[in-house]
């Protein structure tokens, strides 16, 4: 039976072959010289060989907790942002009256005023997204041929769609090519929302307690923007990334030369024994081999979670165990455009679900 656990070990097995097949041959160089061209000296202790497998474990370790906590902290942004969105929908729905216009709006004019702001703040989530998605030298997908090709069979928004084709169908064009023109779109855009919101005040659409909690929603949006770009411009510390790969290789390739001497020893104790037959003599005699697929072994379950860590350090870029920004920010914008009441024959499909906990 063709299970999901079945799936995914398949497909992390084919995300790692490229390192399986190396410690194949790390592993294999060394039997074959120790027991083929009878190198017996060709061998270390196994005490240090296991000190720095712990060293190991512990920096590994360290290093999944960091990246990992990077990972959450990039989801309870996107959920601090679906919050205040919806949040954002209830006071534009609330506040927007002619309690003390200037001029008073029909309900058809305060629809048109309430989309208005809310197509503005999905072109914000819209910018905000293609921001996180651009590349940056050390994200895993830049130069990890395994990665590449996982980012390969998924649809990434970003990558399919220019921020100008996107931005169509929520800004006008005036607003469009304002905000197009600045480096850091996603805050030309909430300049625009507020630039609105006083708009709103002078009309006396808003009084001026609506007026301060409408900014204090801006404040909040930009403390969210802030927090995600500092997670996607400042990458776990590179000193930690370099040591944590270069200490990893260094045990994958002392690790067979201390378990030969071990596994010879095993075979020479059961050579020694009473057992008889072909098959156990065989099998006592080479039992050195043994070597070969242990150490792949172990040397793929420390090497996984090192990459585990790689990529998991950078939640925005868009490899399938990422924030899921895209799908999170369509269900918003179906969310709040719902709220204020518009056409159901407008407001778009979410996106498909696809697998984002597995690689």
């Amino acid at each position: 039976m063709y299970t999901k656990k079945n799936y995914t070990i398949k497909r992390m097995l084919s995300w790692t072959r490229r390192y399986i097949f190396m410690f194949i041959l790390l592993s294999t160089i060394p039997v074959v010289l120790y027991e083929v061209l009878d190198w017996k000296w060709l061998h270390l202790p196994w005490l240090p060989i296991g000190l720095v497998g712990t060293a190991l474990a512990f920096i590994i370790g360290f290093k999944n907790n960091a990246s990992y906590g990077r990972l959450w902290e990039a989801r309870k942004i996107y959920g601090g942002i679906v919050n205040a969105s919806r949040l954002l929908a209830t006071m534009v729905n609330d506040f927007i009256t002619n309690e003390y216009a200037l001029k008073d709006r029909t309900d058809a004019e305060f629809f048109e005023i309430k989309k208005s702001m809310i197509m503005r703040h999905v072109a914000w989530m819209t910018a905000l997204r293609h921001t996180l998605r651009v590349k940056k030298p050390w994200e895993t997908t830049t130069n990890n041929k395994s990665d590449q090709e996982v980012m390969k069979k998924l649809h990434i928004q970003e990558y399919a769609f220019t921020l100008e084709e996107e931005l169509k169908d929520y800004l006008s064009k005036e607003e469009k090519q304002a905000v197009l023109s600045k480096t850091n779109k996603q805050t030309a855009v909430l300049n625009l929302q507020s630039k609105a919101i006083k708009e709103l005040k002078l009309d006396g659409l808003i009084d001026d307690f609506r007026h301060v909690e409408f900014k204090n929603m801006i404040g909040e949006l930009f403390t969210l923007q802030g927090k995600a770009e500092r997670i996607k411009n400042f990458p776990y510390p590179r000193q930690f990334a370099t040591l944590n790969l270069f200490f990893a290789w260094i045990f994958v390739a002392l690790l067979p030369f201390g378990l030969m001497s071990e596994f010879e020893k095993i075979g020479e104790t059961l050579n020694g024994s009473n057992h008889t037959g072909i098959l156990f003599q065989f099998i006592s005699e080479n039992f050195v081999w043994l070597t070969i697929p242990f150490s792949v072994v172990i040397s793929w379950i420390f090497f996984t979670m090192e990459r585990i860590g790689d990529v998991s350090e950078n939640p925005f870029e868009g490899i399938a165990n990422d924030v899921p920004i895209t799908t999170i920010s369509r269900g918003i914008e179906i969310d709040i455009r719902e709220m204020i009441g518009d056409d159901k024959n407008e407001i778009p499909k979410p996106h498909p679900e696809y697998e984002h906990t597995q690689m």
